[in-house]
């Protein structure tokens, strides 16, 4: 894995605090939000990897800790994805209040768990999500909530990562929306062989970069077709 780049403030989300690190450079194309999983926080390295590629190509990311510490010493919190879910609900109104960043498009990009906990919150009424990543993910943990899934998904799975392909090709056909599956030759489960993690770097950075873009064309058009009050 390359030399991590990622930067950013830290910052208090939510009711209860939990810590973030919010990157925004001017001009950003839209903001994308991580969602760890399976005990990983805000400092994964492989999260913080794929966070710099996105901001080196003109988006703002926010990782954060889904659960407290002291959550996070029960186990069955990191397997919870409804109440993963609902923190990242949490983080994603912070998102659209802070002043920064309320006007960018908002995607989100899940690791393990924190995948299913993404799909499911994409789902909440008004969620309004551009776009959906999941890396080496699990989003079968979605349950029926994949068939509500609105967001263009890519679910992307190392090649050597068997038993969760054939879980993310399960989940892949109940998803009925826009929607990409793929698998990476010669990577497992985290990504950790030369050059994988930058593939999924590059995926990811290519499919946010095509929805948040269609998300800011859809806006200016209806500017366009304001009628004009003065």
């Amino acid at each position: 894995m390359a030399q991590q780049l990622h930067t950013g403030e830290t910052v208090q989300v939510g009711k209860q605090g939990r810590e973030g690190i919010l990157g925004v450079s001017q001009g950003a194309s839209g903001i994308v939000i991580f969602a760890h999983g399976s005990g990983s926080g805000r400092f994964s390295p492989r999260n913080n990897f794929v966070a710099a590629q996105l901001q080196a190509g003109g988006m703002a990311t926010l990782l954060i800790d889904l659960l407290t510490p002291e959550e996070e010493l029960d186990r069955r919190n990191v397997f919870d994805v409804d109440l993963l879910a609902s923190r990242l609900v949490q983080a994603t109104q912070w998102v659209r209040e802070n002043e920064r960043t309320a006007h960018l498009p908002i995607g989100y990009f899940g690791a393990s768990t924190g995948a299913a906990a993404a799909l499911v919150a994409e789902t909440e009424p008004n969620s309004d999500i551009a776009a959906v990543v999941s890396r080496g993910g699990r989003p079968d943990m979605a349950g029926d909530a994949l068939e509500r899934v609105r967001a263009p998904t890519l679910l992307i799975v190392g090649g050597l990562d068997g038993p969760v392909i054939a879980l993310n090709e399960r989940a892949f056909e109940r998803i009925k929306g826009e929607k990409d599956l793929e698998i990476i030759p010669g990577a497992g489960h985290v990504f950790e062989e030369p050059g994988t993690l930058e593939i999924v770097a590059r995926l990811a950075r290519d499919w946010f970069k095509r929805y948040f873009g269609a998300r800011r064309e859809a806006r200016e058009a209806d500017v366009r077709t304001q009628p004009d009050l003065r």
